[in-house]
């Protein structure tokens, strides 16, 4: 951790905490703590202090800040250990694509308090205004084959359902393959990109995008997307949410690593709204239709089609057949 994130951690502990004891704590001076503390307060962090009760986390500025994201998470096992938060990208999993081609271990996420070029899946755009909802990335290199790569978009869905209900109480939906719904409406979705040789994954990139404090969307947009702050009715702390959402899929990603992805399933399919539901699934040119019946072991749809034969789809574009 930085001598920022110690500090935070320190200040998030219920009781206040001195200056000669956080001097002790990080190893360094009285005058380099209350000079940090100082750059804190510049950034909106409002910490109290007195000379008989030390130093007060009393509030937070509603930004991304690396070093109190990893105040907040403390110790994870990959995801999260590295923090880089940009005020604006085109994307990013463009940033994330060069840190993998660079080297960087993995379990590095990237924010962005906004995108010019932020995109979803099938190439098309995702609005992302500044300072309005979480957008990140994460790179990951699990050693699986590249045909189970669909497990991460698993962990990420079961990750943001249980980071969304803690942190608003609302439970959200998962519609297959990788968008989270609220009364029907998206309200985060899930961009997985691979690379991978042969019968190895050398990279995943996790994109991850959810609509937070949107008060309003574009006109084509209104009917089929929401956000956290239209539906509880109140602003939602974006960064308490980010780390949420980071400790729930670290602890997923762990558990796919050692090979239980089997609970993983059975905890998506109890949230998805797809399983049971007769529909049509466009890959590329062909339309398959059917029932979705469950996911297999890989993380892909096993489809009844209409023809009785039970096909498996790692993705596609779906739309439920209500007159089915």
């Amino acid at each position: 951790m930085t001598i920022d994130a110690q500090i935070l951690s320190a200040l998030r502990e219920p009781a206040a905490v001195s200056g000669a004891e956080l001097s002790k704590r990080i190893g360094i001076s009285r005058a380099a703590i209350w000079a940090r503390i100082e750059d804190l307060r510049k950034l909106g962090y409002d910490i109290e202090a007195g000379p008989h009760v030390g130093y007060r986390l009393i509030s937070t500025p509603d930004v991304l800040h690396a070093d109190d994201l990893t105040a907040r998470l403390g110790r994870t096992r990959v995801i999260g250990r590295d923090i880089r938060v940009f005020e604006q990208t085109t994307s990013t999993n463009d940033i994330a694509a060069r840190l993998a081609q660079d080297g960087v271990k993995e379990g590095v996420v990237i924010f962005a308090e906004s995108q010019s070029k932020g995109r979803g899946r099938l190439g098309r755009n995702w609005v992302s205004p500044p300072r309005k909802g979480l957008w990140f990335s994460i790179l990951l290199r699990p050693k699986i084959r590249p045909q189970c790569a669909t497990q991460l978009t698993v962990a990420a869905a079961t990750a943001l359902v249980r980071a969304i209900q803690s942190e608003t109480g609302i439970l959200p939906e998962i519609k297959w393959p990788n968008d989270i719904l609220i009364r029907g409406k998206k309200v985060a979705g899930i961009l997985t990109e691979l690379t991978a040789e042969l019968e190895l994954v050398k990279d995943i990139i996790v994109g991850i995008g959810v609509d937070v404090n949107i008060d309003d969307f574009p006109v084509e947009l209104r009917k089929i997307a929401t956000s956290l702050k239209i539906e509880t009715g109140a602003t939602v702390d974006r960064p308490s949410l980010a780390a949420a959402v980071l400790r729930e899929l670290d602890r997923d990603y762990a558990r796919i690593c050692v090979g239980d992805f089997g609970e993983l399933a059975e905890e998506w399919q109890e949230g998805c709204t797809t399983i049971g539901q007769n529909v049509s699934i466009r890959l590329g040119e062909r339309v398959v239709r059917g029932r979705a019946e469950a996911l297999d072991g890989e993380g892909a749809m096993l489809l009844r089609t209409e023809h009785g034969h039970l096909e498996r789809i790692i993705g596609g574009d779906v739309s439920v057949d209500k007159n089915a």
